[in-house]
């Protein structure tokens, strides 16, 4: 499996024992973590971490396993091999105390439809022992929530405000959270990862389960990619993109021969249709533009795949890179 960006296996449970925590242990740790079900799916000795202060988005499609990673760093399932650890603490010994550190928005969200968002979030205060109301209201204007209607009335994107805001009020030390800006608009969109960063900044930590490569390219620091329930990379983001082709489209004024571009050093993909070149270019770019001057042209241009192209490409390819 390969983890590149993955940190040296520590002990996973803290010095304290169950009751405390080592401040220096990572706010979520797996290791080698398995669960199956009965029909099919789940996921197969998943390992890594992620650290204080960062950004951590999870990526993979739907059925890869980010909703089973989730359950079991909550403790809604257990693992069937494998440890996981929130803060240095037992997932399943200190689910108590852990979740009292964390704030969590699930894909599914379910909210009681006759109580008013006001209602529902001064319930769920309560129940957190009491995070001053100014602040909660301050959340709920960030995202320009309207608190005194009933959340029946609501739209599915105020209703994921509601949500959002549940997750981030107390400032939890770790904020879980499974496609927050599901029906957000553009705005709120924006507003939710300017959250994110600064929840970062503050020396907290986000971790970001989705299947929108572009959100998760905007904010995270780091990302994992889960296949059929196996994370099969760990990577920084600036990494990715770093050691990333470059993408080449040419329009010459006539078709280009068969073998052109076979010896450019640094192509190592290139697709002729006629008077159009689709080339991908690995490293420095300059071979390329100094074999086009012996061509006539009509276009030319050069960029740099995005996120979701890179992690289509590592998808399909099985494989870590």
């Amino acid at each position: 499996m390969g983890l590149g960006g993955a940190r040296p296996t520590r002990t996973l449970l803290s010095p304290a024992g169950e009751g405390g925590h080592d401040p220096a242990a990572p706010p979520i740790a797996l290791e080698s973590v398995t669960k199956h079900y009965r029909g099919g799916g789940g996921i197969d000795e998943v390992t890594f971490e992620v650290e204080r202060g960062e950004v951590f988005g999870f990526l993979g499609p739907n059925g890869a396993g980010k909703t089973t990673t989730i359950r079991l760093l909550l403790d809604l399932i257990r693992p069937e091999a494998g440890k996981v650890a929130l803060f240095g603490l037992d997932a399943r010994g200190s689910s108590v105390a852990i979740r009292r550190r964390i704030g969590y928005l699930p894909g599914d969200l379910a909210l009681y439809d006759r109580l008013t968002a006001r209602e529902l979030l001064t319930h769920f205060a309560h129940l957190r022992g009491g995070p001053p109301w100014a602040e909660t209201e301050k959340l709920a204007a960030r995202f320009d929530l309207e608190l005194d209607r009933p959340i029946r009335a609501l739209s599915k994107g105020n209703r994921q405000k509601v949500g959002l805001v549940q997750a981030l009020m107390g400032d939890p030390q770790l904020l879980i959270l499974d496609e927050p800006t599901s029906g957000l608009d553009p705005l709120v969109q924006h507003q939710v990862h300017a959250l994110m960063r600064e929840v970062a900044a503050e020396g907290r930590t986000v971790f970001l389960s989705s299947h929108v490569l572009s959100e998760v390219g905007d904010v995270a620091d780091r990302v994992g990619l889960i296949r059929q329930g196996r994370v099969v990379a760990v990577r920084r983001v600036e990494d990715l993109r770093r050691r990333s082709v470059h993408l080449v489209e040419v329009t010459g004024k006539a078709p280009f021969d068969s073998d052109a571009f076979a010896r450019v050093p640094g192509v190592v993909r290139r697709d002729l249709d006629g008077p159009t070149a689709h080339l991908e270019v690995s490293g420095g770019i300059d071979p390329v533009v100094r074999a086009l001057a012996g061509y006539e042209l009509e276009d030319l241009s050069i960029r740099e795949p995005s996120l979701e192209e890179l992690f289509l490409a590592f998808y399909q390819g099985g494989g870590a890179t």
